[in-house]
């Protein structure tokens, strides 16, 4: 029976350097791609005239754009404490169980971040192009402005899912090789 090893490769000074700023970077511009989604999402509103009523349109009216918002939050909030996390463990120096949480940390965040990703972005094609078959109706011919808001917004939250991604590849190679 043949047994594969895996030869773990010691990692130079300078590599560790860049794996640490390439992984404090890649928080921060998670926390801040889901700080401008909230804060695009958040400050999106239209008002129509629809047959003599005047309508108010808000990410708040869809149970998917609410749960996008709340898992943005959540992201933006544990992408802030993780920067901390991870600077305090560059202190300490590098231990395969830090490691491990730190890996574990970034697939439940990445899994998050898709999840609320996922779920707007199914609503967002069904208000853009509605569903025949359904007899759902496209609302962004009417809502516009709106729905671009809100493209707007899931394009900082998947690029902040993209960071977590990176992140979760870099968690799992440094826990590998080290």
């Amino acid at each position: 029976m043949l047994q594969a090893k895996c030869m773990a490769f010691p990692l130079s000074k300078s590599s560790k350097r860049n794996s640490f700023i390439a992984q404090i970077t890649l928080r921060v511009f998670a926390a801040a791609f889901t700080l401008a989604a909230i804060c695009v999402m958040t400050t999106s509103s239209q008002s129509i005239l629809l047959l003599g009523f005047n309508i108010n349109a808000h990410y708040s009216d869809s149970s998917a754009l609410r749960f996008l918002l709340v898992t943005d939050s959540i992201v933006c909030a544990f992408s802030v404490l993780s920067v901390l996390f991870v600077y305090g463990l560059s202190r300490l120096g590098s231990d395969v169980k830090y490691q491990f949480c730190v890996f574990l940390h970034d697939m439940v965040i990445m899994g998050l971040a898709i999840s609320g990703c996922a779920a707007a972005t199914a609503v967002g094609y069904i208000s853009r192009y509605g569903e025949d078959k359904m007899g759902w109706m496209a609302v962004c011919n009417h809502v516009g402005k709106l729905c671009n808001r809100m493209m707007i917004s899931m394009v900082f939250s998947y690029l902040a899912f993209f960071s977590y991604f990176a992140l979760s590849l870099m968690s799992g190679n440094k826990l590998m090789y080290e």
